[in-house]
């Protein structure tokens, strides 16, 4: 019971945290896919080095075939961002992530069969709410009156797999411990990163400021490597379903932050859908316990 509850607390923080990523990443001035790479290098070598200071050993044989799981998983983090960076490319950021937060949906989907957990009625009222409401914060105009190109939403689709296929395998991996589960993984994303930010051009740094290395680094060290510590070590103590309506708090702590932190205009629909993705995000926590 206490290490469900801490792993609540673990998802919730690192949600926050992820949904505060959007001032940070506009005063970045470098391609996204390269952004993607600095994440990544930054926050490995965090955790490596807090793994050597502390003496910490990552035991490679006891691992065993888990470590290809741990790998692939990171692999397909590193994808899941660069189709992610893609879609905004294409599209609005709006559809772009709209399409992005399927993932929550394909999680619920497979949990049941994979891993035998009860999808209650309870536990889908409360996603198909929360996903409605959502649908509402990010605004769908656009889509219905055909003015996205599909090559948007096909990339923010394809992320939602990928980042989707992360969920699952994480729960499939079951001797590493969280830091070095997430350090693993990292070093996954990297060997996929590296090429494909080298075939698009490299990495400049040309265009950057004092302000632009600070938030770099703040993305790298807190956005990555901290955030993704705390929701990779959450997930085994949480069911898939649980776990994917708490990262609708991601989405609405980013509208917060987006009227607050960037005056950015907030619509009485936009409002409304934020109330669903609180509200019913509660309930199914309050009727769980």
């Amino acid at each position: 019971m206490k290490k469900t509850a801490s792993a609540r607390i673990m998802i919730i923080v690192s949600m926050v945290i992820f949904g505060t990523l959007a001032p940070f990443v506009r005063s970045v001035a470098i391609s996204s896919q390269a952004l993607a790479l600095c994440r990544a290098l930054f926050a490995t070598v965090l955790i490596g080095g807090f793994l050597l200071l502390t003496k910490q050993k990552i035991a490679l044989r006891e691992i065993g075939k888990e470590l290809v799981l741990l790998l692939i998983s990171g692999a397909a983090m590193g994808i899941n961002w660069i189709l992610l960076f893609e879609a905004y490319k294409y599209t609005t950021v709006s559809v772009a992530t709209l399409s992005y937060y399927f993932a929550p949906v394909i999680v619920t989907l497979i949990c049941p069969i994979l891993f035998k957990e009860r999808l209650t009625a309870k536990k889908l009222v409360c996603f198909v709410f929360s996903t409605l409401g959502l649908v509402l914060v990010i605004g769908v105009g656009d889509l219905a009156s055909g003015n996205i190109d599909m090559r948007g939403v096909l990339f923010g689709l394809g992320a939602a797999m990928f980042y989707a296929s992360v969920v699952i395998l994480n729960k499939l991996i079951k001797k590493v411990a969280g830091l070095h589960r997430t350090f693993l993984q990292f070093i996954g994303a990297i060997i996929v990163l590296l090429p494909y930010v080298l075939f698009t051009g490299g990495i400049s740094f040309a265009s950057l400021d004092t302000k632009g290395y600070i938030c770099l680094a703040v993305l790298g060290i807190v956005h990555t490597g901290i955030a993704y510590c705390l929701y990779f070590s959450s997930l085994k103590e949480l069911e898939g379903q649980k776990a994917a309506i708490l990262s609708y708090i991601d989405p609405l702590v980013a509208v917060i932050v987006s009227v607050t932190v960037l005056a950015e205009p907030l619509s009485v629909t936009q409002a409304v859908g934020g109330v669903l993705i609180l509200g019913f995000t509660l309930y199914n926590e309050i009727s769980t316990k």
